[in-house]
């Protein structure tokens, strides 16, 4: 049975802020004492409004990251290096997995459903608190990675949260991956339960991953059943909005990645992920804009991925054009970028310091100021980042 822990972990958030206003009274008590009794009516006011913006608690950080997986995290003598490669350099953010492509969850977890699905079988991260508090210490930005909907634990473990197929059976993707459906808010509610822990620990940030439907398998076997009442990007924006809901009463910040050509496709592309409708459902879109996964001729470029610049900084134009013509946009822009050289493609550019200026010269050109690195094995190229000031 899937538990809702969300009033658990909304009154632990709300203990510790006003446990942190109890403070500031008592010190400021003199200065209370003394105010005008005008003022006082003003504070009284002030202290009864009953609909606070919690969106005044996050972190406002122009961030510039790297990605870690939670092996990196637990490897010392790696993840050291890479806090040396933050301090002598521009970068101040991480994104560290949480909750993993096979549904794992890295670290101890309280949550019971979790705990059933068998997702904590395995503990990479054995001390993810004293992680956090290094480097929340070390003033770097935490951002976890919770891959959504692609969930193979709790899709196998829960059929009823499942994609099944039409005979009834849960649908599996080609690499026999089980997903969550993303029409099922009960499925919503297992994957908010792990984002709000992650927030109580003390991530800045929860960014949503495969947020998406399924793209590989035989989808034609899909039933999404009597849930389907909207469409994808309907049901992928509403999962968002309530999402950024609950994380925003907790002070986190709510993102989510999505593919790279969502910045420019009218569509949703057949998996949910459509601009206008992230647009007011999340604080930051991520569009993953590796030049090397468009295909050639992408946006005249015969050759994207030896024309870094261009196709980021195309695709990001495109993507900030269409949210500052959105009156409803609350979202700011995000790209991963690629640090990595394509080797699977039959001609592939390697990529170094020059690739990585390139492309964070082309966010910034399209008046988009942050931006991640993405390299699966966590390598980073110093030489393309700036020296810190």
């Amino acid at each position: 049975m899937i538990t809702k822990k969300h009033d658990f972990y909304k009154i632990v958030f709300m203990a510790i802020v006003a446990v942190g206003l109890y403070g500031s009274t008592v010190l400021g008590a003199e200065k209370i004492i003394k105010t005008p009794a005008s003022n006082i009516l003003d504070m009284q006011d002030y202290l009864e409004h009953s609909t606070p913006s919690w969106d005044m608690l996050k972190d406002q950080v122009e961030v510039k990251g790297i990605y870690m997986t939670g092996y990196t995290v637990a490897d010392k003598k790696k993840f050291e290096g890479l806090i040396k490669l933050i301090d002598e350099t521009e970068l101040n953010a991480v994104v560290i997995d949480v909750k993993s492509d096979e549904g794992m969850v890295l670290y101890q977890t309280d949550l019971k459903d979790v705990q059933f699905t068998g997702a904590n079988s395995k503990i990479i991260i054995e001390d993810i608190d004293a992680v956090l508090q290094y480097l929340d210490e070390k003033g770097i930005y935490t951002i976890a990675r919770v891959v959504t909907f692609k969930d193979n634990k709790a899709a196998s473990k829960f059929p009823n949260l499942a994609v099944k197929t039409t005979s009834g059976t849960v649908w599996r993707d080609r690499n026999g991956q089980a997903w969550l459906n993303p029409y099922n808010e009960e499925a919503w509610e297992y994957v908010l339960a792990i984002a709000e822990e992650a927030a109580v620990k003390g991530f800045k940030e929860i960014q949503f991953d495969y947020v998406r439907f399924p793209t590989d398998g035989n989808l034609k076997l899909i039933d999404y059943g009597a849930l389907k009442n909207k469409n994808k990007a309907q049901a992928i924006g509403d999962f968002l909005k309530f999402a950024r809901g609950r994380l925003s009463d907790m002070g986190a910040v709510a993102s989510a990645d999505v593919f790279g050509l969502v910045t420019t496709s009218e569509g949703d592309m057949n998996i949910g992920q459509q601009l206008e409708y992230l647009a007011d459902s999340v604080d930051v879109i991520c569009p993953m804009v590796y030049p090397s996964h468009y295909g050639k001729g992408s946006y005249g470029v015969p050759e994207p991925d030896f024309e870094p610049y261009k196709i980021v900084n195309y695709s990001m134009k495109k993507a900030k054009e269409r949210l500052d013509n959105n009156e409803n946009s609350i979202a700011k822009l995000r790209p991963w970028l690629q640090d990595f050289s394509a080797v699977y493609l039959p001609r592939y550019k390697k990529y170094g310091p020059a690739e990585i200026r390139a492309q964070i010269k082309a966010t910034n050109d399209a008046g988009v100021k942050e931006w991640i690195l993405w390299n699966a094995a966590n390598r980073y190229t110093k030489g393309g980042l700036n020296k810190n000031e």
